[in-house]
């Protein structure tokens, strides 16, 4: 497997980790899966995986010592970093392990590759995966975010993404750190968490319970199919420039109540 190459991915057993790492798989790459196995991850996502380019480290990425000997054993070209505690409401309920995981385990890793790289003198880039959401509500001035724009996040969840993507621009500035950051908007497709809008919209129709939503549900997201944003990942990973960040998206926003119209004519199509 000398020619293969060799990536790393961060929560993959996550819902955009898991498809991520069957994207990759399907093209060849040798995949290093490392997560912790919270109640976001769920190793069903990938329980069907039978690949000898595949192996699961069951770790936090808050320890450093274990990543760094990952690191030096498959001498990664890439870590995609998508581990990352995700849900707002959640984090408005307990904002601690947020803290925790998306900014100090963020440091973690860069100083983990940063002493790899160090020592080792290979070559690896960090592909680390935020949120469109520490651009903070555009609804109100129905504006589109820019790679420029400034961080005004309003939960958090956002704030502590929008500080995992300071210290990463300061580790590229300072260290010359070979880092690359996606701004991404709503994600959707297979084995989204349930909690998330539309898994629960659909899993409340088929079990004909109410349908949540916010006031009068004019909240606009975007929207992006999973395997569009793995997609986009890997060609940051291959042409994307050191140091910039990247705003993914679809360019189709809908409001909250819209998508459930929309979700809700489907199901009637069935």
């Amino acid at each position: 497997m000398k020619n293969i190459k060799k990536v790393i991915i961060t929560g993959g057993c996550g819902f955009i980790g898991s498809n991520l790492v069957k994207y990759l798989l399907k093209r060849n790459y040798f995949v290093i899966n490392v997560d912790k196995l919270s109640y976001s991850a769920n190793l069903y996502n990938l329980k069907d995986l039978n690949n000898k380019r595949y192996i699961l480290y069951k770790a936090d990425i808050n320890n450093q010592n274990l990543f760094l000997k990952i690191l030096k054993k498959y001498n990664p070209s890439i870590v995609f970093n998508l581990a990352a505690e995700t849900h707002v409401d959640r984090s408005i309920d307990s904002p601690k392990p947020f803290i925790h995981t998306n900014i100090n385990g963020v440091f973690n890793i860069l100083e983990s590759i940063r002493f790899y790289k160090k020592n080792t003198q290979k070559k690896i880039k960090l592909i680390h995966v935020s949120t469109d959401e520490v651009y903070g509500d555009l609804n109100k001035s129905k504006k589109r975010a820019k790679e420029n724009f400034p961080y005004t996040p309003s939960s958090p969840y956002a704030a502590s993404k929008a500080s995992a993507d300071h210290l990463i621009k300061s580790y590229i500035r300072t260290y010359n750190f070979p880092a690359i950051i996606s701004n991404c908007s709503n994600n959707y497709g297979p084995n989204q968490f349930p909690e998330k809008l539309i898994p629960k919209i659909i899993f409340n129709i088929l079990n004909n319970k109410p349908i949540p939503i916010y006031a009068k549900g004019l909240n606009s997201r975007e929207w992006i199919h999973v395997e569009d944003h793995c997609r986009a990942l890997l060609l940051l990973a291959s042409r994307g420039k050191i140091g910039q960040n990247y705003n993914i998206g679809s360019n189709n926003n809908l409001t909250n109540i819209k998508l459930t119209k929309l979700i809700l004519k489907k199901v009637k199509e069935r």
